[in-house]
This record gives structure tokens, C-alpha cells and sequence, in this order.
């Protein structure tokens, strides 16, 4: 590439004094002569001070998206889901329930708080990648341990950046979600991309077994005292709650223990008869990633222990007690995810804004008499929550652990400890 070169040279430099003025000003004056030549660029010698386009986007629609890459190099395929929380992009990372996913952050300017080591949800990162607009060149936090960019390499995680987010989002709210493949491999053709994401599909398959526990451990981390927002109705009084790890967030297990419970937590394969055998106060069936219908089994399980003692679901365990009560889930357009979706509560009159984070929803078209449909999402009028009171059953479609919030649902663990205690004082 040929460039060219500007020669600059002073030519007699003299002084003058300005003539007619009071007050004579001495000024250096000076010529100055451009001349140019072209020359030849050496290869590696002229780059841009800029990061160039290194990665793909290929949506199974056809669809191309150039962006630029940070965190990990390859191929990955995976469902593209938008979610529209402003912050809590670390809790979105290490959710388990975007296994098999890429989040696509709606919110345009990602990173600037970097990542720190108290935030996460989970042992590690389940989701496919993250797709943002720009990401921060900075960070800008007292809790900051570590960039995004280095935490996703390390974890071994792709992220684009500098694509057009919202005309993705667009096209997801048009379409639905779909399955895409994201690339930095330029050996790989656009034709091979779309192929992949075209012969992969999502629906049907059981990502539960790849973020569950493999063996039973006891939860005993309660909310930090810097974080905890909530002391109000507690008595002292412990009750045993068992956890089904379906994919559960660690805020769920330390809001529980901050109310006092003892917890269990155990895989997602984890025989019905031998959680009775322990005589828990409580069953806590947890959210967690893709189908229900895929994990037949789990739904068994739920079926064993329901009319046993008080059971608590949470978006995965929402649907799969949907499933055990007679009732059935579907797959929604584009499904929810994000920190401010608004529910009704049915009972209260009190509106809740919510995180959420599913692709699945209960039909309760579909549910048996005496299932009471407890909270309705505004934005679509979804099943939000369910109760049975004849079997003492609770769940929410979404997140009441506020973390990273909001915190208008965290009254549903103090209902779930009133749930308990109600019968065992009847027992």
C-alpha cells in the first residue's frame, strides 16, 4: 500500500515589528515549503490503532452479523435470547439457566464495573456467549476484581462486540428466538455457519443433567450483612428445606438460610423416597435451563413428593409442578429475561417488578380445579405464580431473590416459611 509523507522546512526566519501600532509586538515569521513522496508501506508496520471486525453472527434466518470479538476464540452454537436489564451482567453469566444460550444484552454499554468474585451465581458459566454493543475500555468499580473481557477467556466464553443489538432485538421480538453461531474461525464459510445453526436445535433436550449437582451438600452461606435488605418476620425458628439443584442460583440458597432454614441441596436425579426418608419441612424445586418436558424424570419426582410436605418452585420447578399437577407448558414467542418485567400480584393487588429469565410458560387453561393462578405477567398476560393449597403448594415463574434485583418478591421466602410452619403446627 503505497502512502504518502510530508516534508516540512522554515525558510529564513526573520523579525518585524507591526508598523502604526502604540504598542510595537516583535513576531517571528516564518515560511513554511510541504513537499510529498510516495513510498511503500511495510506489512505490519501501518496498523490501525483500532480493533477491526474478527468475528460472525449467523443467525438461521440467514442473517449476517460482522462484529468484533473479546473473551474466547472458536465456534459456538446456541439459542440467541435478548435480555433487558440495565445492570447484573455477572448474576446473568453464571445464571445456569442460559445453558445452551447466547444472552444478547439489550442494554448497550457493558463492563464498565468489570467482574468480582462475590456476584457469582454459580461455580462457573454455562451460557454459549454474550452479544453486546460496546464494551467498556475501563472499569470503574471498588469491587472490581477482573475485566469482562479476561474473565470470559479464562472461562473459555466468546463475546462480540460493535454489532447492532437493536436491530437483533427486533428481529427476535418479530421472529422468536433464534438458533445462531458465533465465530471467530475465518477458516469456517458462512454457508458452514448457517448449516450449523440450521441442524442444531434446542427444544426437546435435557440441559438440567449438565448444571446440576452430581452429589448432595449442605448450603450454610446466608445473604452478607452488607446485602441483607430484609429482617422482618423471622422467629428464630429453622426448618429443613430441601433444594432440588435443577440449576440453582446461590441467592436462592442464601436468601432461604437467611430466613432460617437448614438447607440440603441435591441433584437433579435424586429418588423422590429418599428425600422423605429425611422428613424435610420443605421441598424447593429450582429454576434451571430449557424444556421441561425434555426432563420427564424430574416431573416424576415432583409428582412423588407433592401432598407429602409444602413444596416451593422457581421458574423451572414453576413449570415442572405445572406438568405434575395435570397442566402443560409451552415454548413463547422470544420468552422473558431481564431485571423489570411487571406481575400482579392476584392475591395483594400489588404490583411487582420482576426478574425473570424463561423461555417456558404454564398454560392454566390447562390446569386442574382447585390450582389457584396467584401472579400474572402484565406485559402478556402469562401465568406468573401458582398455588395449591390442598397440597400445599407455592411457585413463581421468576426470580424473587433480587440478585441483582429487584427486590419486591423476596416476601415469597417469608411465605414459604409461613407455608412450613403452618403445617407442621398442624401435623
Amino acid at each position: 500500500m503505497a502512502t504518502a509523507a510530508f516534508n516540512l522546512a522554515l525558510i529564513n526566519p526573520s523579525t518585524f515589528i507591526l508598523p502604526k501600532s502604540p504598542n510595537p509586538t516583535k513576531l517571528r515569521v516564518c515560511t513554511l515549503r510541504c513537499s510529498s513522496a510516495t513510498t511503500n508501506a511495510v506489512p505490519g508496520l501501518s496498523e490501525r490503532p483500532w480493533k477491526t471486525s474478527d468475528a460472525r453472527l449467523v443467525l438461521e434466518d440467514g442473517s449476517i452479523w460482522r462484529a468484533k470479538s473479546f473473551g474466547a476464540s472458536g465456534t459456538q452454537v446456541g439459542e440467541v435470547v435478548f435480555n433487558t436489564s440495565l445492570t447484573g451482567y455477572q448474576e446473568i453469566l453464571t445464571d445456569p439457566s442460559y445453558a445452551g444460550q447466547f444472552v444478547l444484552m439489550t442494554n448497550p454499554h457493558i463492563g464498565n464495573t468489570g467482574v468480582n468474585f462475590d456476584d457469582e451465581e454459580s461455580k462457573q458459566c454455562f451460557l454459549g456467549g454474550l452479544v453486546i454493543r460496546s464494551i467498556s475500555i475501563s472499569t470503574s468499580n471498588w469491587r472490581c476484581a477482573e475485566t469482562l473481557g479476561d474473565y470470559l477467556a479464562e472461562r473459555k466464553l466468546l463475546g462480540i462486540y460493535d454489532v447492532d443489538t437493536r436491530a437483533i432485538t427486533r428481529r427476535l421480538r418479530q421472529d422468536g428466538s433464534l438458533v445462531g453461531v458465533l465465530s471467530t474461525e475465518e477458516s469456517k464459510t458462512d454457508e458452514e455457519l448457517l448449516e450449523m445453526s440450521r441442524s442444531w436445535d434446542i427444544v426437546g433436550v435435557d440441559l438440567i443433567s449438565g448444571v446440576s449437582c452430581k452429589e448432595p451438600y449442605e448450603w450454610v452461606d446466608k445473604t452478607n450483612s452488607e446485602w441483607e435488605f430484609n429482617y422482618s418476620g423471622r422467629d428464630g425458628e429453622a426448618f429443613h428445606v430441601v433444594a432440588y439443584d435443577f440449576g440453582i442460583k446461590h441467592n436462592i440458597l442464601r436468601r432461604l438460610a437467611s430466613h432460617g432454614c437448614k438447607i440440603t441441596v441435591v441433584p437433579s436425579t435424586w429418588p423422590a423416597s429418599e428425600i422423605l426418608k429425611r422428613k424435610p419441612d420443605g421441598v424447593l424445586f429450582s429454576n434451571g435451563p430449557g424444556d421441561p418436558s425434555a426432563v420427564p424424570y424430574a416431573v416424576e419426582t415432583v409428582k412423588e413428593i407433592l401432598g407429602k410436605v409444602p413444596v416451593f418452585g422457581i421458574c423451572m420447578g414453576h413449570q415442572l409442578l405445572g406438568q405434575a399437577l395435570g397442566g402443560k407448558t409451552f415454548k413463547m414467542k422470544f420468552g422473558h429475561h431481564g431485571g423489570n418485567h411487571p406481575v400482579r400480584n392476584l392475591r395483594s393487588g400489588h404490583v411487582e417488578i420482576s426478574a425473570q429469565n424463561h423461555n417456558y410458560a404454564v398454560d392454566p387453561a390447562s390446569l386442574p380445579e382447585g390450582v389457584e393462578v396467584t401472579h400474572v405477567n402484565l406485559n402478556d398476560g402469562s401465568c406468573a405464580g401458582l398455588a395449591y393449597p390442598a397440597q400445599n403448594i407455592m411457585s413463581l415463574q421468576y426470580h424473587p431473590e433480587a440478585s441483582p434485583g429487584p427486590r419486591d418478591s423476596d416476601y415469597a421466602f417469608g411465605e414459604f416459611i409461613k407455608l412450613m410452619k403452618k403445617v407442621k403446627l398442624n401435623a
